[in-house]
């Protein structure tokens, strides 16, 4: 399983990296599920004032390559952080590390395991659940996300699976997507947070004392797509 942070609006990156490295090491994890550190990879995508998206994937832990990365030296108003806990061992390495991305200019990151994702593209049998969840959710070629189609589409799965928490990006926007199967066994762990200061929204998997105290935090409600348009640019 894994950890998410979204950021949108005037805020430092080594805040936002910082609250990524305090999840992904297990320093703020308050939750029902006994994953607390998430140190099988992780990436990044942002904005690049003037160039559109960037990406960064490594397979190293957060903590040992964050430096090594080109966050450090960047400023931007949206970023988007996936530090990962492989649910199976055979799906570690850099073709599983998230943001996924497509020849369509999406990238996408999950929180969760829907293992019966390929039976709504089709497929013989899953390869890879949240790159079928990927292409599932956002048909190729798709330029945007609706929220009650996507809502319905999870809603739809056959049985099998937990949560499909994601972040997708595209050139236009980003979707943040919150929802859990019903029943889930760990519902505190897929809950989002939410923190919403002037000119700045951040949606994180838990709360970020390092970002804010804890009582400006909110549950974002379960069942919701959050949509951050970005501003076109000359």
């Amino acid at each position: 399983m894994c950890r998410l942070i979204l950021a949108s609006g005037d805020f430092a990156v080594a805040d936002i990296t910082a609250a990524a490295l305090d999840m992904s090491c297990g320093r703020t994890a308050d939750h029902d599920n006994p994953t607390k550190v998430h140190a099988h990879g992780w990436g990044a995508v942002w904005r690049e004032p003037g160039q559109g998206l960037r990406a960064h994937t490594d397979v190293r832990p957060f903590a040992d390559s964050l430096h090594a990365s080109p966050l450090p030296d960047t400023k931007t108003d949206f970023l988007a952080v996936h530090t990962r806990n492989a649910s199976l061992e055979s799906q570690r390495g850099l073709g599983f590390t998230h943001p996924l991305t497509r020849d369509d200019g999406w990238y996408f990151m999950h929180n969760g395991y829907l293992p019966t994702a390929y039976q709504g593209l089709g497929l013989p049998a899953s390869e890879f659940d949240s790159r079928e969840y990927f292409d599932y959710l956002v048909p190729h070629g798709a330029d945007g996300l609706d929220a009650a189609q996507a809502l319905a589409k999870l809603d739809a799965l056959p049985p099998g699976g937990n949560s499909g928490n994601a972040i997708a990006v595209h050139p236009g926007a980003a979707y943040l997507v919150h929802w859990s199967a019903p029943g889930v066994a760990t519902p505190v762990f897929f809950a989002m947070q939410r923190l919403s200061l002037p000119g700045l929204e951040v949606i994180a998997s838990e709360v970020v004392p390092g970002l804010a105290p804890a009582g400006q935090w909110e549950p974002l409600p379960a069942g919701t797509v959050s949509y951050f348009p970005f501003p076109k640019e000359a």
